[in-house]
């Protein structure tokens, strides 16, 4: 008899829970989609992805997690894809910019969704920082996580999608030099995070002193490989975009928004944790650099 307070057992019910979540937020996304099928896709897929947004942060509320939004941000980018290729692409011969492209972002968005997913701990798992907002707003807490943590980051990651939409719908420049560029930057984005991703896990799995600070591979020439690999890719993206029409060159608001959301406040609030928890860590700060690969200082 499988023991239902057993740790598996409450793990397969928190993915059942999550994975009917994010299903829920797929068939309202798709559904508002449909209504609002006759606008321009790049505003149906605004709409939709709010309201998917909408569907998440209610059962985050429900569960008083705010966690359930942290897959989102890689899924979303999926499924905008998805619909770009089915709704418009479908009528333009496929590409080799289609075929790289689409293979690229899944490949970034399957990698980075099973690295959370190695992370995560079921239910009453919460990101420290959504704890921290939690106590310092109390009762306000809903209107910073409805707001702050999912509104902001979809609307974020929405923007950065823009330079999908001409790369996979705009037929006005065959394949190129610049899609070559585009692909050395997205492709080396998602080998950077990977290899970030995996040394940090390697560090934390050997169970490393308290306040310790992993500074070996990656991590010893810049303190957030992981962020930069990550601000690269919407950047690779963007210059897709360019090359399959430089009429879209205002898409740069995506990156940047990225950019700036990486810059001013997850590094900084990293950076403030670590400061606090981490023996050493301002020593740590002054020798390597922030973001951009650089040889220690000694």
């Amino acid at each position: 008899m499988v023991n239902p307070d057993s740790a598996p057992h409450k793990l397969q019910k928190a993915s059942a829970v999550y994975s009917l979540a994010y299903v829920a937020a797929l068939i309202v996304a798709v559904a508002v989609g449909y209504v609002f099928r006759t606008m321009h896709p790049i505003l149906v897929v605004l709409i939709a992805d709010i309201a998917a947004t909408l569907v998440i942060y209610a059962f985050g509320r429900v569960f008083h997690n705010a966690s359930f939004y942290d897959a989102y941000w890689s899924i979303a980018p999926l499924v905008i894809v998805i619909y770009w290729v089915l709704r418009v692409s479908s009528d333009n011969p496929v590409s080799t910019r289609h075929i790289v492209l689409i293979t690229l972002v899944f490949a970034w968005g399957l990698r980075l969704t099973i690295n959370w997913a190695r992370q995560w701990r079921g239910l009453k798992h919460e990101d420290w920082r959504y704890q921290d907002y939690r106590k310092k707003t109390k009762n306000w807490f809903w209107l910073v996580d409805l707001v702050g943590i999912e509104l902001m980051p979809t609307v974020i990651v929405f923007l950065a999608c823009l330079p999908l939409y001409p790369a996979l719908t705009s037929g006005n420049t065959s394949f190129g030099i610049i899609d070559v560029i585009a692909i050395f930057v997205t492709a080396g984005a998602i080998f950077i995070e990977t290899i970030a991703d995996e040394q940090l896990r390697k560090f934390v799995l050997q169970r490393p002193r308290v306040g310790e600070t992993l500074s070996a591979g990656l991590w010893a020439y810049s303190r957030h490989p992981n962020y930069l690999g990550e601000i690269m890719f919407w950047w690779g993206l963007y210059i897709f975009g360019l090359a399959a029409d430089s009429g879209y060159w205002w898409t740069i608001i995506g990156p940047i928004a990225v950019t700036v959301l990486f810059t001013f406040v997850s590094i900084p609030l990293m950076e403030k944790r670590s400061l606090a928890r981490r023996q050493g860590y301002d020593a740590h700060r002054k020798r390597i650099s922030v973001l951009i690969p650089w040889f220690p200082k000694t």
